[in-house]
């Protein structure tokens, strides 16, 4: 019994933090520790500490182990023949084996008509969080047009650079774009015009753009994202453009609603455009726009039994300053697929709608032949439905069918101007470079468009991908006899190969006929009749060898039939024209 008792007081006494002795006459001895220590902490609850579903570990990679971003393309050149038409989801190309990537990388070229190509880009990663660099890419071409008596050459510079920074919880990058670009107004149209009058033209033209820009990334955060830019565009002739975007991107979990809840995206923005033209066509004075807007598009994705949907809206509130108009303006932004047979033959099918600021600088990227002289005003798109079907007949075989329908209301279309010259010299009459007839003004109509695209790609081998696709467009008009230079066919025939040391790329666009104005006389007059422009294919090839990871030769070959087709009214392009070069990666 004894021995029994004793066996209890130990086990009880292992379960005590400081073990006891027990005292003669029952009395406890101080034991020379007892105080007891609580050591109390503040809480600060984050976003990160609300639950969440299925969320992986982000893993930190270290300096060498940290895949690098492939960021250059030599082949970026801009040349006068190289028309870009719509392209649908294609597969990739096995790119055989892996090569080593480098931070930086040089290309310098040359080609006919006096064609110097340069393409830089230098970059640096310093102590895994920090990250800056610069580029340029410069190309020109010399007179290289034929049956026109004006210069035709262009230029064009881009210069650049980045600092981003990785911070703890959030990611910035500040930024800077300088854009020159140098072409002439040489498409005379069928005037005779004499020597005294072709010495009087000055048919250059010259834009700059200037634009600072920054962006924030957050992680753990309803932020998204937040975009920002400060933009200044300019010419020879006194215009002016200044834009200022803002948009924060938000994400918010619905998750601690319901867990079934996937996130809300809501996207928002802030555009704001100014601008002036010295004059207008009639050289009355000066010409100024300024446009407002601010937009909301809430968006939310539900997956359901195969059937994925995408719900969202776009609402702007849009202001015309300076006229003082002020409007609110809603769009659905819907899409619905549905695989019919898992893995070979999707359905998909959607409706949308935006609004478009124009802006004398997309203008003139659309057509740099433009005049000084447009009238701005924003496209609404009131809506647009399609439908279409996805799919493969063989494992190496997609094809992608689409039709559509949408409204534009302010739709813009170039239109040539009317010569304010008949092609005599006169010393009294003093004409500014883009009045010869040998320009662009925009006009704007609500019109209706129904599209129908197909495409297909084959992956022939490994190595080999082609495809083609093909665009069909019918237009309806309101107050416009046509759609001035809208084509109402294009398409185009695409080819891939690589290998371990050879790569090449062959295009095929085609551009079906358009239509723009004929005049009854020098301005100002009416518009008499139609020019028809016509249909044009332009066959484009590159390619290149690879002697090493780090150096390879490269070659362009654009306009290879030597067509000096119409790009627009008068404005023939460059015949066939060939640009080789090498290219030089490294790191520092």
């Amino acid at each position: 019994m004894k021995t029994y008792i004793l066996a209890v007081i130990f086990m009880a006494s292992t379960l005590q933090v400081f073990s006891q002795k027990k005292s003669k006459k029952g009395v406890k001895k101080k034991d020379s520790i007892i105080e007891v220590i609580n050591v109390v902490t503040s809480y600060t609850p984050t976003v990160s500490d609300a639950f969440k579903l299925n969320k992986s570990p982000k893993i930190k990679l270290s300096e060498t182990t940290k895949k690098k971003k492939l960021s250059y393309a030599i082949f970026s050149a801009p040349v006068a023949s190289t028309f870009v038409p719509k392209s649908g989801v294609v597969k990739g190309i096995d790119v055989g084996i892996k090569e080593r990537l480098y931070d930086n990388y040089l290309a310098l070229g040359f080609g006919n008509y006096t064609t110097p190509f340069i393409e830089v880009f230098l970059h640096q990663n310093r102590k895994f969080e920090t990250d800056y660099g610069v580029y340029l890419n410069y190309i020109s071409s010399e007179n290289g047009i034929k049956n026109t008596s004006l210069n035709t050459g262009y230029s064009s510079l881009n210069l650049g650079g980045y600092y981003m920074k990785e911070a703890r919880n959030f990611t910035w990058k500040i930024g800077g774009n300088i854009q020159q670009q140098k072409h002439n107004w040489y498409g005379l149209p069928a005037i005779t015009f004499d020597n005294e009058s072709i010495e009087e033209i000055a048919e250059k033209q010259a834009y700059g753009f200037y634009e600072l820009e920054g962006e924030l990334i957050f992680e753990d955060s309803y932020f998204s994202n937040i975009k920002t830019s400060l933009s200044l565009f300019d010419d020879l002739f006194g215009s002016k453009e200044i834009g200022f975007s803002l948009k924060p991107n938000f994400n918010f979990p619905l998750a601690r609603i319901n867990r079934n809840l996937k996130d809300l995206e809501l996207q928002t923005s802030i555009h704001y455009l100014q601008g002036e033209f010295q004059q207008n066509y009639l050289n009355e004075a000066t010409s100024n726009y300024r446009f407002f807007n601010v937009g909301i598009h809430p968006i939310y994705r539900i997956n359901w039994n195969k059937l994925n949907i995408k719900l969202g809206t776009k609402i702007y509130l849009t202001s015309d300053i300076e006229n003082s108009l002020t409007d609110i303006l809603a769009y659905p932004d819907i899409e619905i697929s549905y695989p019919l047979i898992s893995g070979l033959l999707n359905l998909y099918t959607g409706a949308g709608g935006d609004l478009h600021m124009n802006s004398f600088q997309s203008f003139s990227e659309q057509n740099p032949f433009v005049s000084p002289t447009l009238f701005l005003t924003q496209t609404n798109e009131q809506y647009k439905v399609f439908g279409g079907i996805t799919g493969t007949v063989s494992s190496n075989i997609s094809f992608n069918l689409k039709a559509s329908y949408k409204s534009d209301e302010d739709h813009a279309l170039f239109v040539r101007n009317n010569s304010k010259s008949n092609g005599i010299f006169n010393a009294t009459t003093s004409l500014l470079g883009y009045e010869y007839g040998n320009s662009f003004n925009v006009f704007y109509d609500d019109i209706s468009t129904l599209s129908i695209f197909g495409e297909i790609e084959i992956a022939a081998t490994k190595r080999v991908v082609i495809g083609a696709n093909i665009q069909s467009n019918s237009y309806t008009t309101t107050f416009q006899q046509e759609a001035w230079n809208l084509p109402k066919l294009e398409g185009a025939i695409f080819g891939k190969y690589k290998n371990d040391k050879w790569y090449a790329n062959a295009n095929i666009f085609f551009v079906g006929e358009r239509l723009d104005v004929k005049y009854n006389g020098t301005f100002p007059s009416t518009i008499s009749n139609i020019q028809s422009l016509d249909a044009f294919a332009d066959v484009n090839l590159n390619g290149g060898y690879h002697f090493s990871d780090f150096f390879s030769a490269f070659i362009t070959l654009n306009n290879i039939l030597g067509t000096d087709y119409e790009r627009y009214a008068n404005f023939n392009v460059q015949g066939f024209q060939a640009l080789a070069g090498i290219t030089y990666k490294f790191d520092f």
